[in-house]
């Protein structure tokens, strides 16, 4: 069974190019334009992980963290930061907060595909 990522990206073109290569790689991906549409997918949808970026509309990526973790049905989906915000204060709230990962922009898309990885290798095989 493919892991289901969803993608939370405001940048369209970015978001696209994202989900484009996290499909080649053999995910099943849906993306959300922003916070709120990705909260409200994530019932839907039931992600394995989450990929958001912090600088969004609606609900930034801290605040759709924060929803997650308080609710039982997903607070256990790992989630990493795909951002530019690179302050070492970004970086500790985010990871503070619970993300598994923090990716600065820009980014090679190497680095997103191995902490992917990583985070799936974590987690074992599905039971």
């Amino acid at each position: 069974m493919k892991k289901k990522i969803l993608l939370i990206e405001d940048d369209q073109k970015l978001r696209e190019n994202i989900s484009e290569i996290l499909e080649i790689e053999g995910y099943d991906v849906d993306c959300a334009e922003n916070g709120l549409i990705g909260i409200e997918k994530v019932s839907k949808f039931v992600p394995d992980l989450i990929i958001s970026d912090i600088l969004m509309p609606e609900i930034d990526g801290f605040g759709v963290l924060q929803k997650l973790l308080n609710s039982p049905e997903t607070s256990t989906i790992p989630l990493i930061f795909l951002t530019a915000k690179v302050e070492v204060e970004n970086y500790k709230r985010g990871m503070n907060l619970g993300a598994v990962d923090y990716i600065h922009k820009p980014f090679h898309i190497d680095d997103l595909l191995n902490a992917v990885k990583e985070i799936f290798k974590r987690m074992g095989p599905p039971i």
